[in-house]
């Protein structure tokens, strides 16, 4: 029996207990935090199990065709310590991941990725762990202990249910580093603090990154991060971050680590604006614009571009109908185009993404997502034909309170 049929084996009885089902959208593994400040939790203690099955592949392109399965196992716990002990304003959330399955990038043959639960190696991992204390009347918290980057930073709602890993966060920071950030799928200790009202919120964190990034067994990188936004039908958010040690530069072909070292620092910003209806009614459209620059020393990305809309109830019969469509751009920057072996292929100036989406919740524990991505100039190469890429996700999602 292998490990991803033990997990659900294991879970089985679980889930025959639970009283109802609840779907997510989510394309990350989540954290209970949230963009807009931590929700109210409805009872002491929850649990969550989160399934997701990909089947993608490529059907056009230059090189081979074929297809590939993963998936995602999340077992999200969170648990009010007021409630429970006591502890006034606090509570605590830990999660576990498990990826397991084939590799769709290894055809694809692109340097953003085509799916966001591809991982490098099947694992099985504790992936957050942290308290959250609340202060000022809950308008500020301070959280503590193994922590996604992404679940609050660089991250905006309308973006999603898109498949394609730059719209989860921007390229320039995912791929500092051969490991990454703190971020899906290995993340490590920070801590974070935040300070929000009605319509404006600002936020740091220091994370160790995951080892492996900057480091050979010596003294381990943290990332120094920081964020401000503006919350409503309008929002706006400005952010910047930048790694305690230097890092190694990245060189082609590919992500290839070079000997020398530099700098790693970056921007960022996001926009969304409500285009039409309110998030509680049906056929509600949002859309978004984000913009990334770093370093383009120690990542191939010198910037990224993403772009693109959101629909929610768009069919009259279907409350939970979404589709969203979405571009992504990401610019090589000069030093890794200059970079480029003589023997190999020629660089262009950028990798994009074009991808249409669509989700619908169409049984009680099932949400099925079919997805379209074309690939421009893959892996920024000149003269490389476009890249289709089709997929279909299934998503099931329990919850016990």
């Amino acid at each position: 029996m292998t490990l991803r049929q033990s997990i659900m084996l294991m879970a089985m009885p679980m889930l025959a207990a639970l009283p109802s089902p609840a779907l997510a959208q989510e394309t990350e593994p989540r954290s209970e935090t949230g963009s807009e400040g931590e929700q109210e939790q409805a009872s002491t203690f929850s649990l969550d199990l989160l399934y997701k099955a990909d089947l993608f592949g490529v059907a056009a392109g230059d090189g081979p065709r074929g297809a590939r399965f993963l998936d995602n196992v999340d077992l999200m716990a969170s648990l009010d310590l007021e409630r429970a002990a006591g502890w006034q304003g606090a509570s605590a959330y830990v999660g576990a991941l498990s990826n397991a399955g084939a590799r769709p990038n290894d055809i694809a043959g692109t340097l953003q990725g085509v799916d966001n639960i591809e991982v490098t190696r099947p694992d099985l991992l504790l992936y957050q762990a942290w308290v959250q204390q609340h202060f000022s009347g809950g308008r500020g918290s301070i959280l503590v202990g193994k922590y996604d980057l992404n679940s609050e930073f660089y991250a905006n709602p309308s973006a999603a249910s898109l498949i394609a890993p730059a719209f989860g966060i921007g390229s320039e920071l995912a791929a500092t580093g051969p490991n990454g950030p703190s971020i899906f799928p290995r993340t490590d200790l920070a801590i974070r603090v935040r300070l929000e009202d009605k319509h404006y919120y600002v936020q740091a964190a220091v994370i160790r990154a995951p080892r492996g990034v900057a480091d050979k067994g010596g003294p381990r990188s943290a990332l120094f991060i920081a964020e401000a936004g503006i919350k409503g039908r309008t929002a706006i958010t400005l952010g910047g971050w930048t790694y305690s040690n230097r890092q190694q530069r990245i060189l082609p072909p590919g992500i290839t680590l070079a000997p020398d070292t530099a700098a790693s620092r970056g921007l960022y910003g996001l926009i969304e604006q409500d285009l039409i209806g309110h998030p509680s009614k049906m056929g509600y459209w949002r859309t978004f614009l984000r913009a990334g620059v770093s370093d383009g020393l120690t990542t191939p990305f010198a910037g990224g571009i993403q772009l693109g809309v959101t629909g929610q109830g768009v069919l009259p019969s279907r409350p939970e109908s979404l589709v969203s469509i979405g571009l992504a751009t990401a610019g090589l920057s000069r030093a890794y185009r200059r970079a480029n072996p003589p023997n190999k292929p020629p660089l262009t100036r950028s990798e994009s993404t074009i991808e249409l989406t669509y989700s619908d919740r169409v049984a009680r524990f099932l949400t099925l997502q079919p997805d379209i991505q074309y690939v421009h100039r893959p892996s920024g190469l000149r003269h490389a034909p476009g890249v289709v890429v089709l997929g279909l996700r299934a998503i099931l999602d329990w919850k016990v309170h």
